[in-house]
């Protein structure tokens, strides 16, 4: 059953679970009391769309999902999902253009939530040479790209150490948002032959960040990278996408990138 099929209180329930939060918890952060939330959540009240925003903001529950709450209130959903060429997120779209080229020569991209690639500025496509078209013919997913036999995972130095962390964060991901693409994607990719040899239990801990190490024709590039994410976002799009940047970790990888990227 879908989560517009279920009942406000269906859906409330399990996103308190969750977040592990109670329901005094949730009361108090949304300035109801704990009987009217009760009553909301068996059905014994109606909630008004004001209502539904404040405990989902309470829950931090995720723009798409608010929408699904929404509807499954009775109320049409309030935040858009726009394309990133639609003019209204002009602004938006710049801002990652300048964040990607000023990264240059080091590689950073764009991906939405199912990690399927946005956009990305030069550096970032050089990993894609030498991909079979299966692999980056729109939309281009980046992690399938790592697992995927035909991918880069023969070129990842470190895989035994990075590939059970990828999964890891992909089961972090899917708490925080509860997205079944992302549970279909995690099923996808521990199915790969990596790691049926490598195994899904505990990731091995880091020693202080995972690096990512990978093998190339100008010698082995290692990169540590971060995450930015759109603070404030009213859009889905906008609160679901994530630029991912990656910085050398050695002298030896930006020396390369760099003669690279000038080649």
């Amino acid at each position: 059953m879908s989560t517009i099929e279920r009942t406000v209180g269906d859906v409330l329930r399990e996103w308190r679970q969750r977040r592990h939060v109670s329901q005094l918890d949730l009361a108090t952060e949304a300035g109801v009391s704990s009987r009217h939330l009760s009553f909301l959540e068996t059905g014994r009240s109606q909630p008004s769309r004001e209502m539904l925003l404040r405990l989902a903001d309470g829950l931090d529950v995720p723009l798409r999902e608010r929408n699904a709450l929404l509807v499954a209130g009775g109320f049409a959903p309030v935040f858009p999902e726009r394309p990133l060429t639609d003019p209204a997120l002009t602004a938006v779209r710049q801002a990652v253009d300048l964040v990607l080229a000023g990264h240059e020569p080091y590689p950073a991209l764009a991906v939405d939530r199912t990690w399927n690639l946005v956009t990305a500025n030069r550096a970032a496509q050089l990993f894609l040479l030498g991909t079979p078209p299966h692999l980056t013919t729109p939309p281009v997913n980046v992690l399938r790209l790592c697992f995927h036999p035909d991918g880069l995972v023969s070129r990842i130095r470190n895989r035994r150490v990075l590939l059970p962390q990828l999964i890891a964060r992909l089961g972090h991901e899917i708490a925080a948002t509860a997205d079944s693409r992302l549970e279909d994607l995690r099923e996808e990719l521990c199915s790969y032959p990596v790691m049926r040899e490598i195994g899904t239990g505990r990731p091995p801990r880091p020693e202080i960040v995972v690096l990512f190490e990978l093998e190339s024709e100008a010698g082995l590039l290692r990169f540590i990278s971060t995450t930015t994410v759109f603070g404030t976002a009213a859009d889905v799009t906008v609160d679901e996408l994530t630029i991912e940047s990656f910085f050398p970790a050695d002298v030896e990888t930006g020396d390369i990138m760099r003669t690279l990227l000038d080649g």
